[in-house]
């Protein structure tokens, strides 16, 4: 009886087994056949919706075209081989002259234009100068104009270098070209005269802005800090325009004026070869007498300008003197150019001139051994030396604004008083 049982269980044990071993592989190919997540209900969610692809529709590029005006065509002729019919070029003409008029294109002056891939012309572009352009877009038979501006990129720029000869010629070998130079003079033109007071060895030190567009060179913008050592005595300009100012102004680190009632030379690089004397050889008399004013040797046709804001009262020949223009300033100062070959534009008696302005040019009128100029200075109608004489600053910044002033150019300030702070003296 015990076997009989001992066998039943037996049989049962391996029935359970064959069940448990079906069973697993039921559920084994259930997962191989049909992925769980297929497999797996989702309840509450519902079923997800196609969606048709996305097709896109590419617009194809714009063909550029360069061209050029020769001398003695129109750009109209230039159009019509282009396939623009005389009327759509009358159009375009009419249509753009109220924002530019196309006749003022000049010869040799590149333009361009865009077509479609079916060869039609759809815009039309024109560079007025370095930063502007005219914009023509067509739509249909339309023309539509407009003046854009390209975008021009300022970078901040430091130099520093020793004078060896003049400071135009120190600027071309760090890079530079005479535009900044010229700029850098004129800071500083009241208080030096770049000929006679440079002496070699003098240094400078300039943070200026430098204009580029599309990665191309375009020109110079404002000097932002400037400095000049001569004869070790330190001169410096800092940039600055007052809030309740048009236009901005050079002051040194005080906030007082660079600019002074007179600057110290009619030219910008001439040659002393007489100075203010109470007595000296007429070079053509051969008598001693009093030379009241200064020569600056100079070739023929050398600008002259005016060296402080005034009115013309004379202009003519003037016997020894001979071609003669006198200026009276503010504050009794009176200013004389003589030998002149000829006279400045607009320069007549009652004409307004400003520091700067062209009264002339460089001659040998009169008494004259050679061509130069003789520049001369009254006071209340009595010669003063222009060489020796002190000019007081016209202008300095309100008390109010000096702290403002000190705060923006603090930065420009450091750089020049310490320029290690940049990896190495020279170009950022």
């Amino acid at each position: 009886m015990k076997a009989a049982n001992v066998q039943i269980k037996i049989q049962r044990e391996k029935k359970k087994k064959l069940f448990l071993l079906a069973f697993c592989l039921l559920v084994l190919t259930a997962m191989i056949f049909f992925p769980l997540g297929l497999v797996l209900e989702r309840k509450g969610e519902p079923e997800p919706v196609k969606q048709a692809p996305v097709v896109t529709t590419e617009v194809p590029p714009l063909v550029e075209y360069k061209e050029r005006l020769r001398a003695g065509n129109t750009i109209g002729e230039v159009l019509s081989t282009y396939g623009l019919a005389p009327g759509e070029i009358h159009s375009l003409y009419e249509q753009t002259k109220p924002v530019y008029d196309l006749r003022f294109i000049r010869a040799g002056q590149e333009f361009r234009l865009f077509a479609s891939p079916e060869g039609k012309i759809v815009r039309l572009e024109y560079d007025i100068d370095d930063t502007s352009y005219l914009s023509i877009q067509r739509s249909e038979e339309k023309f539509s104009a407009a003046l854009d501006t390209h975008s021009v990129q300022t970078v901040v720029n430091y130099l520093c270098g020793v004078i060896e000869d003049n400071p135009i010629l120190t600027f071309n070998q760090l890079g530079e070209s005479d535009a900044l130079g010229l700029g850098f003079s004129d800071l500083f033109a009241w208080d030096v005269d770049f000929y006679i007071d440079l002496r070699r060895g003098d240094s400078l030190k300039v943070i200026h802005e430098k204009k580029y567009l599309k990665g191309k060179f375009v020109g110079y913008g404002n000097i932002l800090a400037a400095e000049l050592v001569n004869r070790g005595k330190v001169f410096q300009a800092f940039y600055y325009l007052p809030p309740d100012a048009q236009k901005p102004g050079y002051y040194d680190a005080e906030g007082k004026s660079l600019k002074k009632e007179f600057i110290k030379s009619p030219i910008k690089w001439a040659r002393i070869t007489s100075r203010f004397s109470g007595r000296r050889l007429h070079p053509i008399h051969q008598v001693y007498r009093a030379h009241f004013g200064v020569d600056y040797a100079a070739p023929v046709g050398t600008p002259v300008q005016a060296t402080a804001d005034g009115t013309v009262i004379y202009v003519g020949f003037n016997g020894a003197s001979g071609r003669m223009v006198r200026i009276r300033h503010k504050n009794a100062y009176e200013t004389m150019y003589l030998h002149l070959r000829s006279y400045g534009p607009e320069i007549k008696v009652g004409a307004r001139v400003k520091s700067g302005d062209i009264v002339g040019y460089v001659g040998s009128s009169g008494e004259s051994t050679g061509p130069h100029l003789d520049y001369r200075i009254k006071l209340k109608g009595r010669y003063i030396n222009p060489l020796s004489w002190k000019f007081e600053p016209v202008e300095s910044l309100k008390k109010e604004l000096v702290d403002d002033f000190k705060t923006k150019i603090e930065p420009y300030r450091v750089l020049l008083e310490d320029p290690l702070i940049l990896v190495s003296p020279g170009r950022l």
